[in-house]
């Protein structure tokens, strides 16, 4: 099964017989996109940083009260 492994391997065949075609130069530079401001980079999703507080503040909010209905619900949590 392996015999002459290294023979194999040491055999030039395949593409190394083949010259290698690279001209740096001659090859089109990908197009340089324009730096985005400070204030766009700074956005995610669209919002801005005070924008993003108020929106994780009303899902925290939403998520108490679901849970403290429930809990009343359920009569585990009694005033």
């Amino acid at each position: 099964m392996f015999d002459g492994l290294r023979n194999d391997a040491s055999d030039t065949s395949g593409f190394d017989d083949q010259p290698v075609e690279f001209y740096p130069d001659d090859k089109p530079s990908a197009p340089k996109r324009a730096k985005k401001s400070s204030s766009q980079s700074k956005k995610i999703f669209g919002l801005t940083a005070v924008q993003r507080f108020i929106l994780s503040l009303m899902l925290l909010i939403s998520v108490c009260l679901l849970g403290a209905g429930f809990l009343i619900m359920t009569e585990k949590f009694v005033f």
